[in-house]
């Protein structure tokens, strides 16, 4: 038996990956629909050796499907979320929309399935630099219980989109034949940039999203401790976070300072995260094996690695952590919590 399923958003990078993703997982379908922006709407996208036609979202009905998973921007999916559930589908939502609304479940199958249960309609799926830590942390919260994280976030150009990694490219490409701008003697000849709030050609910007006038938290940091706190159903876990773009294509890498509630040795959270599913320990760095997000992209294990004691905090742990935002951090888990609801 199949289903029908609907993918919003389906011009765009995550689009591109979640048909990719349906195809790899050969996800059982009857009938699959895209849809796009008006402008987007006829152009014909392949999925399973099938040509398939965008739709515009906008003139849509989306009555007869099962799943729609939205991959629009947060403005786009608050504005049409409830309209395509209520045309009977459930949404699995990707974006910020409605992760702190009570009444939706925020879910990593592996993490806390049961919670999609609850639905009204719409799941969430969390923030991309969310998802990277959290599958670490999970089994030490479950095996020995989380107080506090320290997250610092090392985050690919592909988190700012399609636009952003092909500006990203021709600015590097640009740039490289600039070896005295690139010392500092001299400014870079660069177009200005349009999609980062600063040049990220052979930089790292720490700014990620947007900064209220006079906030000093990136509302990408803001995110965080919220989202942690309903996936491990852990309302006094305290997160302090700092989110930087670097000049990656697809990876997002998160450093992580924690305190356990008991100490535990390094050998042990290593036994611990290994045993999780969907994540994978690389932790040999004399001999140069350490997750790095050019491991990561392409796979769908979050890579967990420099897994040491950490002595500033209480019963501290220190580890690295590295997986596709594309992936595990956006895609790949709203087709895994589809799988879940129906059954799969």
């Amino acid at each position: 038996m199949g289903f029908r399923i609907g993918v919003v958003g389906a011009t765009g990078v995550t689009g591109e990956v979640t048909l990719q993703i349906l195809e790899e997982r050969k996800f059982p379908l009857d009938a699959l629909r895209l849809f796009a922006s008006r402008r987007s709407a006829g152009r014909r996208l392949t999925c399973a050796g099938r040509e398939y036609e965008v739709e515009a979202l906008e003139d849509a009905s989306f009555a007869g499907l099962d799943v729609v998973i939205s991959a629009l921007p947060s403005s786009l999916a608050r504005e049409c979320g409830r309209r395509i559930a209520a045309d009977g589908p459930l949404v699995i939502d990707q974006s910020s929309a409605f992760r702190h609304d009570p009444d939706v479940p925020l879910v990593i199958r592996e993490i806390n399935a049961e919670a999609a249960k609850r639905h009204s309609g719409i799941i969430a799926g969390p923030n991309c630099t969310t998802t990277v830590p959290v599958m670490a942390i999970a089994p030490l919260h479950r095996a020995v219980g989380v107080r506090s994280v320290i997250s610092s976030s090392y985050q690919s150009a592909s988190g700012a989109g399609r636009d952003a990694i092909a500006e990203f490219m021709d600015h590097s490409r640009k740039a490289t034949d600039q070896v005295e701008a690139l010392r500092g003697n001299e400014p870079l000849d660069l177009p200005a940039t349009e999609f980062f709030p600063r040049e990220l050609a052979f930089n790292v910007i720490p700014h990620c999203e947007s900064f209220s006038e006079g906030e000093d938290l990136s509302s990408e940091e803001v995110k965080m401790e919220p989202e942690m706190r309903k996936i491990l159903d852990a309302p006094e876990l305290l997160v302090d976070a700092t989110s930087v773009r670097v000049p990656v294509v697809v990876g997002h890498s998160v450093s992580l300072t924690i305190s356990l509630e008991r100490e535990i040795t390094p050998d042990d959270a290593r036994s611990i995260i290994g045993e999780f599913a969907g994540v994978r320990v690389v932790d040999q760095p004399w001999r140069g094996l350490y997750p790095t997000p050019h491991d990561a992209a392409g796979i769908d294990e979050i890579l967990v690695g420099r897994v040491r004691r950490n002595h500033v905090v209480e019963n501290g742990l220190a580890l690295f952590a590295c997986g596709d935002n594309l992936r595990k951090g956006n895609a790949l888990n709203a087709i895994q919590t589809a799988e879940l609801v129906l059954g799969l």
